[in-house]
């Protein structure tokens, strides 16, 4: 079913537009959008990783968030700016600007729905700043719309624990912490005896790169026919269903803590037609 991870009960989409235009508080419900990717992790793992811990991660903490806090999760988007990964079979990518004008107009369709709350949770690595541009231009547009550009991995969990060091600090594609979380996930879509080892050559200086990891433009290729960067081989379904609890109880306190928060509202200053706010009208 279209919900994936979602209680059906947390998912948008299952409402009527009435149900919606019932709902007590809108301003204060909390939509949480996930954003993924579709690209090439590996050959022990899917290209739909991106995808899934962002769904799976969203889904999970709303299947737990108390039922006090109104919020609803949204299908995700699948395919996100990913031509770091083209010379791979499977990825299937989109450019910045295509992504930006998406998110952009499924925030102004939640805005027209009566929301003033959405949480953008990005789970490629490739794409933080197109989801900080459509955020920014959302909030431009309407000054009563809160919008928070999110990362599913930047907030606290527990996969540090089970990393090595060299894990740690140079790790970025299909290394142990995603192989773990995806055996949680969607563990039937593992295929641990494809799995491969591959680093990147540590960068050389540390003006320019402060953890190692490459400073220059890079794609995936660069670093080996694998696709991998990092190292898969140790990671457990009984890792990864700790990162996945650590991840989805940190998302429910940040989810709980947006719906209670009060930020700035300022009048709109019209500056376009095509860009006037409003609900819909309830006939």
């Amino acid at each position: 079913m279209l919900h994936g991870f979602t209680p059906p009960h947390r998912f948008l989409h299952y409402l009527s537009w009435p149900q919606i235009a019932r709902l007590p508080d809108r301003a204060n419900t909390v939509i949480v959008l996930p954003v993924g990717s579709i690209e090439q992790h590996g050959p022990h793992l899917p290209c739909a990783v991106d995808t899934l811990i962002a769904a799976g991660v969203v889904g999970k903490a709303l299947e737990r968030l108390p039922a006090s806090v109104p919020a609803f999760g949204m299908a995700p988007i699948c395919y996100g700016k990913s031509d770091e990964h083209i010379h791979f079979p499977g990825t299937v990518t989109i450019d910045g600007d295509t992504l930006l004008r998406t998110v952009i107009d499924v925030g102004e369709s939640v805005y027209r729905s009566g929301f003033r709350k959405l949480l953008i949770v990005n789970g490629h690595g490739g794409q933080p700043q197109v989801m900080d541009m459509a955020a920014r231009e959302l909030r431009v547009r309407h000054g009563d719309f809160v919008i928070i550009p999110h990362f599913t991995w930047r907030v606290p969990h527990v996969a540090g624990k089970f990393l090595a060091a060299k894990e740690k600090r140079l790790a970025m594609h299909a290394g142990h912490a995603e192989t773990a979380l995806i055996m949680a996930l969607a563990p039937e879509t593992v295929n641990m005896q494809e799995a491969v080892a591959a680093y990147p050559p540590e960068f050389p200086s540390a003006t320019m790169s402060a953890d190692g990891r490459p400073a220059c433009a890079w794609t995936a290729r660069d670093f080996g026919p694998s696709g991998v960067i990092g190292d898969p081989l140790p990671a457990t379904r009984e890792q990864g269903l700790e990162i996945l609890d650590s991840l989805a109880d940190s998302w429910v306190k940040a989810i709980t803590e947006f719906h209670a928060m009060q930020w700035v509202v300022r009048p709109d200053v019209s500056w376009g037609t095509s860009h006037q706010s409003g609900d819909i009208a309830t006939p």
